[in-house]
C-alpha cells in the first residue's frame, strides 16, 4: 500500500515507465543536436537559449506527470488524476510549442530532411491537424469525453487505454495551442483577436466539467473503483476534489494563456500598426508622389552606379518628412504679382 499522498510522496514515489522515458532522452537528444548544428551553421546567430530552456521545461513536465507520484497515485486518486490530466493537456504542451522544435529543425537541416519537413507542414494532412476549428474541436471532446462519459471507466480499468489517453491528451494540447500561442511555419495565421477568443470560447469546456464533477455522485465516471487506501477520501469527496481542480486549475491556466496571448499582441510590433494599415499606405502613396515631384526625373532616380532606380523603394521618412515640409510651404506662400 502507499503511503498518503503529499508533496513529499510525489517528488519521491517514482515509476518508471520505458515508452516515457525513451520518449524524452530521443526529444532531449534531438533537440540539442539541432541547437549544435545551428551553432556551427549560424554562429552570430545562435539558436536562443530561453527556447531550449522551455523545450526542456515540456519533456519535464512530461516526465513528472507519468513517472512521478502523481503518475504513481493516479489509479487510486482522483484528483490526482485530474492533476496529471491538467499538466499533459494544459502546461506541457505551451511550453513544448514556446520551444520551436519545427523551426529548429528547418534551421538545422539540410536537403532532402529540410524540403521533405516543408512539404510535411504544407501538405493537406498537417493543415488539417493544426486547424483551428480541428484543434478547438479535438480539446471539448477531450476533455468532456475523458471525464463525463463512459471512456473515463474504460481509460481507468484498461491501463494500456490510460496510458494512450496521454498521449492523445500531450498530441491534441499541441494541436489546439499551436496557431493560438505558436510561430511554427504552419499554415493558419490566426490574428490576436482571434486567438484570444478562441480561448475564451474554450474556457467554459473546462468549467462545466469541473462543476459537473462537483456535483457528482460516486457513481459518476471515472472514479476510482478499485481498493482504496484508508487514507484515501471517500469516492464522493475525490470526484469533487477533481472537480474543483478542474475547474480552478483548468480556468486558471486558460486565463494565464489569454494573458500570455495579450502580451504577445502588446509586443508585436506589426500588430500595433495593422489597425492603421490602409492610412499608413495611403500616406506612404502620397508622400511618394510629393517626393517624386521634387527629382529631377519624376519617379526615377540615378543610384551610384549610374543605373535608374525605383523611387518607392528609395524613398525614406527623412525625405517624406522634408517633401511634406516643401509642400506644407509652398501652399502658404503668398501669390507671385504680376509684373507685365
Amino acid at each position: 500500500m502507499l503511503a498518503p499522498f503529499s508533496l513529499s510522496a510525489a517528488l519521491t514515489q517514482w515509476q518508471f515507465s520505458p515508452v516515457v522515458t525513451v520518449f524524452s532522452v530521443v526529444a532531449i537528444g534531438l533537440y540539442g543536436w539541432g541547437v549544435v548544428r545551428v551553432g556551427r551553421r549560424h554562429p552570430a546567430r545562435p539558436w536562443p537559449a530561453w527556447r531550449t530552456l522551455l523545450f526542456a521545461a515540456g519533456v519535464v513536465v512530461i516526465v513528472v506527470a507519468t513517472q512521478s507520484g502523481i503518475g504513481t497515485y493516479d489509479d487510486q486518486l482522483f484528483y490526482d488524476h485530474m492533476i496529471q490530466h491538467l499538466l499533459l493537456l494544459m502546461v506541457a504542451p505551451p511550453l513544448l510549442i514556446a520551444g520551436q522544435p519545427l523551426t529548429l529543425v528547418l534551421h538545422a537541416s539540410r536537403n532532402p530532411l529540410h524540403t521533405w519537413v516543408k512539404r510535411v507542414l504544407r501538405s493537406p494532412v498537417a493543415s488539417f491537424l493544426t486547424w483551428p476549428v480541428f484543434g478547438a474541436v479535438a480539446y471539448a471532446l477531450a476533455v468532456l469525453a475523458a471525464h463525463l462519459s463512459a471512456a473515463a471507466n474504460y481509460f481507468e480499468q484498461n491501463q494500456t487505454a490510460h496510458n494512450a489517453e496521454h498521449v492523445l491528451f500531450v498530441l491534441i494540447g499541441y494541436l489546439f495551442y499551436l496557431p493560438i500561442i505558436g510561430r511554427e511555419p504552419i499554415r493558419w495565421r490566426l490574428s490576436y483577436p482571434i486567438r484570444f477568443v478562441i480561448l475564451v470560447l474554450l474556457m467554459p469546456v473546462d468549467t462545466f466539467t469541473g462543476l459537473a464533477l462537483g456535483y457528482g455522485s460516486a457513481s459518476s465516471p471515472g472514479v476510482p473503483t478499485g481498493l482504496r487506501p484508508a487514507w484515501a477520501p471517500s469516492p464522493v469527496s475525490d470526484l469533487h476534489l477533481g472537480g474543483a481542480l478542474m475547474w480552478i486549475g483548468g480556468d486558471g491556466i486558460m486565463f494565464g494563456l489569454m494573458m500570455l496571448v495579450f502580451l504577445m499582441w502588446s509586443r508585436d510590433d506589426r500588430a500595433s500598426i495593422s489597425g492603421r494599415s490602409w492610412f499608413e499606405r495611403a500616406r506612404h502613396a502620397n508622400l511618394v508622389t510629393l517626393v517624386a515631384t521634387q527629382r529631377p526625373a519624376a519617379g526615377v532616380s540615378a543610384s551610384s552606379s549610374g543605373a535608374p532606380m525605383d523611387i518607392r523603394n528609395t524613398i525614406d521618412d527623412d525625405e517624406h518628412l522634408a517633401a511634406y515640409n516643401a509642400y506644407l510651404a509652398r501652399l502658404h506662400q503668398p501669390p507671385r504679382a504680376d509684373t507685365s
